[in-house]
């Protein structure tokens, strides 16, 4: 068994934070290179030459690369071997969260009620935290920021077996389509399938951490995504839905066994600060 005191989780978030804000992944910089080569609109190659050097900017001046710096989505891995101590987990992951948005300057985007006393938390939190308790006596802890405009464009549908795979990539093709410009594109697209209603929506979300240089491990699910990537890219949306052929980077799909009854499908939309850091503890 090892102890791990929660208050040294803090530090560990709060640079997380500000680091996954900051710096964008090299999986994304490599497929914007890679898509504005094969790019046949000037404007379009012209938007994506502007991204990366945001990126860079971002980089070199320690700035956020967007103005949107996101919800704290925290996934944190627990090794089953590991005794917390020193106060409340879920406080200790605020706190690095609160810590992070304040020392980072990064703006505060959580409101205390979604409709009836919408005023600002002032240190964006709380953040949306999922516990998976994990063989080992390891601490996993991944932030991922997600905003506003790509989360909008985001849907679940409750489809049926007999839709079949077609069902789902109309489904999912529809839902960009439908989106147009307003998540901020080039986009990647998370898919979840299976499970139920809730879970389906956390497996598009959980999707959106695999590296964009990294193919899907089923064979068959890897065509199904590289099926839907080229009808979404034939849509012309194109880069902050100004045209072109780089409407998406890259999709995703994560799946579960379901209900006989049920094939649930939900689709997370990701902009292109498609942004997550991880550290293990």
């Amino acid at each position: 068994m090892r102890e791990v005191n929660v208050k040294d989780l803090i530090p560990a978030v709060k640079k997380l934070c500000i680091d996954a804000n900051y710096y964008m992944g090299e999986d994304v910089i490599a497929k914007i290179k890679e898509f504005k080569e094969k790019e046949e609109s000037p404007t379009a190659v012209n938007v994506l030459d502007i991204l990366l050097e945001n990126y860079e900017l971002a980089d070199k001046e320690q700035m956020p690369i967007c103005q949107d710096t996101g919800i704290a989505v925290c996934f944190i891995e627990v090794g089953q071997d590991v005794h917390l101590t020193g106060g409340d987990f879920t406080e200790a992951i605020n706190e690095g969260v609160r810590q992070g948005y304040q020392d980072g300057y990064l703006r505060k985007s959580m409101v205390a009620d979604p409709i009836i006393d919408r005023v600002n938390t002032k240190d964006n939190t709380p953040a949306i935290i999922y516990t998976e308790i994990v063989p080992g006596e390891k601490i996993k802890i991944t932030i991922a920021p997600k905003g506003g405009g790509s989360e909008n464009m985001s849907e679940v549908k409750m489809m049926k077996a007999a839709d079949g795979i077609k069902g789902v990539v109309d489904f999912v093709v529809d839902r960009i389509k439908r989106s147009g410009g307003n998540p901020c594109p080039p986009i990647v697209v998370g898919v979840g399938l299976g499970g139920n209603f809730e879970q389906s929506a956390l497996l598009a979300k959980k999707s959106l951490l695999r590296s964009l240089t990294v193919q899907n491990p089923d064979p068959k699910w890897a065509e199904v995504e590289k099926e839907i990537l080229e009808k979404i890219n034939n849509l012309g949306i194109g880069p902050q839905g100004l045209g072109g052929r780089t409407t998406a980077l890259g999709v995703h799909i994560l799946s579960k066994p379901c209900h006989i009854a049920s094939m649930p499908v939900a689709v997370n939309v990701q902009c292109h600060a498609a942004r997550h850091k991880s550290v293990i503890i």
